[in-house]
Parts: C-alpha cells; sequence; structure tokens
C-alpha cells in the first residue's frame, strides 16, 4: 500500500486546458441539439438542457474523481466549461427572442374545445392514456370539461378548464 499521494498528478492539468474545453464544448453542443431536435418530451419531466447538464456534469465530474489518469483540474474545468455553455444559453434565450425559439422547444396544443388534437398527439408521442392522466391529475374528470391543453416547452402540462 502506497502511503504517499502525488499532490502533482492530482492538482495540475493532465492535458491542454484549451482542449479540455474544446471537448466539453463539442459534446455540450452535440447533445443539446440532440436532445432538442431528435428525443421526445417526456410530458412533466425534466427540461432539455436541465437533464443535459445534470448527465455530463455528473460524467464529467465522476471523470476526474475517480483518478483515471485525469486530475481534479481536468474535471474542474469541464464542469466549469459546461455549465457556462449552460448559463449562456439561458441568458441568450431571456435576451434573444429568435435565440429562445431555437434553443426552447414551442408548447404544444394538444387538447382544443374537448377534442385531441391527433396529429400534435403523434408528433409529440403523447398516448391517449398519458394525456387522460395529465388532465385526471389537474382535477378534470372528463376530456369534455378541457378548453385548452398544453404541453409546454419544458414538458409540463398546464390545462385550462371550460368550467
Amino acid at each position: 500500500m502506497d502511503l504517499f499521494f502525488d499532490w502533482r498528478d492530482a492538482l495540475l492539468f493532465t492535458i491542454s486546458p484549451i482542449e479540455i474545453i474544446m471537448r466539453g464544448s463539442l459534446m455540450y453542443w452535440s447533445l443539446f441539439l440532440l436532445f432538442r431536435f431528435v428525443v421526445r418530451r417526456d410530458i412533466g419531466s425534466l427540461g432539455i438542457a436541465d437533464l443535459l447538464v445534470i448527465v455530463i456534469v455528473a460524467d464529467a465530474a465522476q471523470s476526474g474523481m475517480a483518478g483515471k489518469s485525469e486530475s481534479v483540474a481536468d474535471a474542474v474545468l469541464l464542469v466549469v466549461t459546461l455549465i457556462a455553455w449552460n448559463r449562456l444559453i439561458d441568458l441568450l434565450a431571456y435576451h434573444v427572442h429568435a435565440f429562445q425559439r431555437f434553443a426552447e422547444p414551442k408548447k404544444v396544443l394538444l387538447v382544443r374545445n374537448g377534442i385531441k388534437l391527433r396529429e400534435n398527439m403523434r408528433r409529440e408521442s403523447i398516448t391517449d392514456d398519458e394525456l387522460e392522466a395529465k388532465y385526471r391529475e389537474e382535477g378534470v374528470d372528463s376530456i369534455d370539461d378541457v378548453k385548452a391543453l398544453y404541453l409546454e416547452a419544458d414538458g409540463k402540462v398546464s390545462v385550462i378548464k371550460t368550467r
């Protein structure tokens, strides 16, 4: 058993900081675009950016903590890069309307005046059972009592009742 700990290996960069930033940026944007445009939104799920940050940051932090020939400095810089991208996207979406349309999916109308909009449900892969469970969770017994039901950008559902 080695009683000595090599602080230099743990705390100094093992690869170029620029490479860490570039790799983190490329992975963030690749996964962001994949989650934004390909992966299905589940009703009531976390937002795309939230899920993305949780998954990537957990992996990046784990690599640095496990000591797989990567230092703590490598992991910290990667985590900071990922969080910086996430924060920048939030700021741009808040301040630039055109970017908000790119970064966040639009709300989708699923029920209008008690009628299920099948094409919108199909596009979002929402089943009848999922839809019915959501309006019942909102205290609505029958779809006839739903004036409008939206799948919001964050995956949550909002219901406007007729009565």
